[in-house]
């Protein structure tokens, strides 16, 4: 039992960072927007994809992302800086636009569509964003490096990451029951809500950035 412990420790620290940071409850609700001229097995097929490229980005992030960064010269602070301007912008294009985002998302209320979004934006930045892939690179910059603890910080990373990417699967198939539910108007009220808390963690992971630059 006592060498299971460290195990869980590690699990649980990746999890709960990185969940905190994808909020696949709120993020969903963003996903339904962007997707709400698409059918039902559209949507669905969207979410997996979606769920599938958020676990290769934070899987990847954790274990090579510290030597992609070291590789370019690119610094966790520029990280943060740009990620937090990318996902305000975002953000305030999906507050500022129209409450049917047709032509900012590329969806059509006909079905069809001019490109794959399941990549750009719902996985990037929206789902999996500059915010988590700063997360996670730290915390795989700040790993063991013994054999052992190695193994045991990569077994529970990759559990974290396939319980959160499960999380998101079943977030996003599920947020449209839930727009029923709550009504047009609280769908609309929803969507902004989420897209001004997206904005806030823009900036914030913005204002993290520029703190690290400052204490340099």
């Amino acid at each position: 039992m006592a060498s299971q412990l460290p195990l869980i420790q590690d699990f649980l620290l990746a999890f709960t960072a990185l969940f905190s940071i994808v909020n696949p409850i709120g993020t969903a609700f963003l996903f339904q927007e962007v997707t709400k001229y698409k059918t039902p097995r559209e949507r669905n097929d969207l979410a997996r994809r979606t769920a599938f490229y958020a676990f290769l980005v934070m899987l990847c992030s954790l274990w090579i992302g510290a030597y992609v960064l070291k590789f370019f010269g690119i610094s966790l602070a520029a990280l943060r800086l740009a990620g937090g301007f990318v996902v305000a912008a975002t953000a305030w294009q999906m507050l500022s636009g129209p409450d049917a985002p047709a032509e900012a998302t590329g969806a059509k209320p006909d079905h069809t569509s001019d490109r794959d979004i399941a990549f750009v934006p719902l996985t990037m930045p929206m789902t999996t964003g500059p915010g988590t892939i700063s997360v996670a690179i730290a915390l795989g910059a700040n790993r063991p490096m013994g054999e052992f603890q190695l193994l045991r910080f990569a077994l529970g990373s990759a559990a974290a990451v396939c319980l959160i990417s499960l999380a998101i699967l079943l977030f996003y198939r599920g947020a449209g029951r839930v727009m029923t539910l709550i009504g047009r108007s609280g769908a609309q009220t929803a969507s902004k809500l989420a897209a001004f808390l997206l904005l806030c963690v823009g900036v914030q992971i913005g204002l993290n950035g520029l703190a690290d630059v400052m204490a340099r």
